[in-house]
């Protein structure tokens, strides 16, 4: 997505229905960081111009019952968006 001043957002979204093993956040390692950065230069590679970039992560925690959006706790479920979640490396 593309933020209005043309910053380029890469948006990961991790859900997890129980808080078992950490939760959604839990789920977002420096192994996945690396995968995302990764795939983000590898998309990046084929513009002729390279805009500002950040990378969000937006988790969700507890079971979803229909659609949920950032304004509501549906269900049980919990939406949170991290904008600027990691830097990459």
């Amino acid at each position: 997505m593309r933020e209005p001043d043309g910053t380029l957002v890469f948006v990961e979204v991790r859900q997890r229905s129980a808080k078992g093993h950490g939760g959604a956040g839990a789920s977002i390692g420096a192994i996945k960081q690396r995968r995302i950065v990764y795939a983000a230069r590898h998309y990046l590679a084929r513009l002729t111009s390279v805009p500002p970039c950040r990378f969000d992560v937006v988790l969700i925690d507890g079971a979803i019952d229909g659609v949920v959006d950032s304004s509501i706790n549906q269900g049980g479920a919990r939406l949170t968006w991290l904008k600027g979640a990691f830097e990459a490396f």
